[in-house]
């Protein structure tokens, strides 16, 4: 892949390829409405939606920093976006252009006060990986092999930026409204200020592999501070398949399902017992070992999850919860799912869309073993999440619904959810964290 000189850093540089994008939008849908005359509504729609999602994402994969984090989140959206949007969007994870290795070498010293091969015995200047906010070199020292990660120029001081210009199509596409917004937008704001921090990056890498390497199956790279710093990460180099390369290829049953424990019990350790977990659970982020091992990486994304919330947001999601209608209420104003302007009609419209979501979604921790490869569970979902897009009266009422914790929260797991569905893991133990 063709790797990249400079990247636009100034608010004026970012809008105006902003602005060129919006431009190309506009032509592309003139084509669909001539497309609309000699095609059928579905085909003009498709050829629109490609059209688009390529165009926007060629933007966003030269911008870097907050705008492509923002399509990489919304590639995981699988049952909100359009296919097309989602599988562009997808390659935020994987393919990005590298910045050149001039430009390297100059962040490096920039960042760090020497270049790369001052530091290192040896320092690969082409990009093994590139995604988001900063891309992965190889190097050695002392013998050991080693990942140096480095962000990418003006990604903090963009973020507000790029922020303000996603934020439109993102309330259009959450049917957000008004200033009551703004705590959801300044929560997603603080993660990504957070994720560009990699001091402390370091620290909570740290912090998660010293609480969770006692979990089987699991596996993490070292940290090394002395070569790190608020711009550069350096650590092990872990070998290993992208897990969803490994899914895809993978005939192994019982394989898929070790992997899949694991990567559970992963999570339900740090929600349970942490209340504070990696709240980025994309592909990008897991590479599978030769010896079965999850390897996880880049714990920039951690959320806190704060005891007022745990506690309602995992009693809602009990069966029994769902069954009583006047417990289900009441912790639906705890969760700020339900306001206390709300009419009589918006609360029996809500409560009965939470709980045909929750019966479904909650569906895993209702039962000793869950089947996360049973592709009927997914289709349910998905079936679900479309019908609350096409929900005209849904449309009209005022969608700020939640607290902002959910933003991170359903994130965490959506993405892990999906993770174990393209592994195929079958008979994954719920509370096996317990005693693993």
């Amino acid at each position: 892949m063709k790797s990249i000189d400079k990247i636009p850093i100034s608010k004026i540089s970012r809008a105006s390829k902003m602005l060129k994008t919006g431009a190309k939008v506009g032509v592309n849908y003139i084509k669909y409405y001539g497309d609309k005359v000699t095609k059928t509504e579905a085909e003009a729609k498709e050829n629109l939606d490609k059209s688009n999602a390529e165009d926007i994402y060629d933007s966003l994969k030269d911008l870097k920093g907050s705008a492509l984090k923002v399509a990489q989140m919304l590639s995981m959206e699988k049952n909100i976006l359009p296919a097309a949007y989602v599988d562009k969007f997808s390659l935020s994870q994987f393919s990005v252009p590298p910045l050149s290795g001039p430009l390297v070498a100059k962040t490096f010293k920039t960042y760090f006060g020497k270049t790369p091969n001052e530091l290192f015995d040896k320092f690969d200047l082409e990009a093994k990986h590139a995604a988001s906010i900063g891309q992965v070199h190889y190097a050695e020292k002392d013998g050991k092999k080693l990942a140096v990660k480095i962000q990418y120029p003006g990604v903090a001081d963009s973020i507000s930026t790029d922020l303000a210009m996603v934020k439109p199509v993102a309330m259009k596409i959450l049917n957000l409204k008004g200033k009551d917004s703004e705590r959801y937008f300044k929560e997603v704001e603080d993660k990504l200020i957070e994720e560009t921090d990699y001091i402390l990056e370091v620290a909570q890498s740290n912090e998660i592999v010293k609480a969770c390497k006692h979990i089987s199956g699991l596996s993490f790279p070292n940290y090394y501070e002395e070569f790190s710093s608020e711009k550069i990460i350096t650590m092990d180099w872990m070998e290993g398949e992208h897990i969803s390369t490994f899914a895809e290829k993978n005939t192994d049953s019982k394989a898929a399902t070790k992997i899949g424990q694991a990567l559970w019990d992963f999570y339900m350790f740090q929600i349970h017992e942490l209340k504070k977990v990696h709240a980025d659970p994309h592909p990008g982020n897991f590479l599978i070992s030769k010896e079965l091992d999850i390897v996880a990486l880049d714990f920039g994304c951690m959320k806190v999850i704060p005891e007022d919330f745990y506690k309602p947001y995992f009693e809602l999601a009990k069966k029994e919860s769902i069954a009583n209608e006047a417990f289900f209420k009441e912790k639906m104003y705890t969760l700020e799912i339900l306001r206390k302007d709300d009419s009589p009609e918006e609360v029996a419209f809500f409560v009965k869309m939470f709980r045909e979501l929750l019966s479904v979604f909650s569906r895993p921790f209702h039962q000793e073993n869950f089947d996360f490869g049973d592709q009927s569970f997914f289709d349910e979902i998905g079936k679900l999440a479309e019908g609350l897009t096409k929900n005209a009266a849904l449309r009209k009422m005022n969608a700020n619904r939640g607290s902002k914790h959910f933003i991170y929260m359903n994130r965490t797991f959506f993405g892990l959810y999906n993770l174990l569905n393209q592994l195929g893991a079958n008979n994954i133990v719920i509370n096996n964290y317990k005693t693993s």
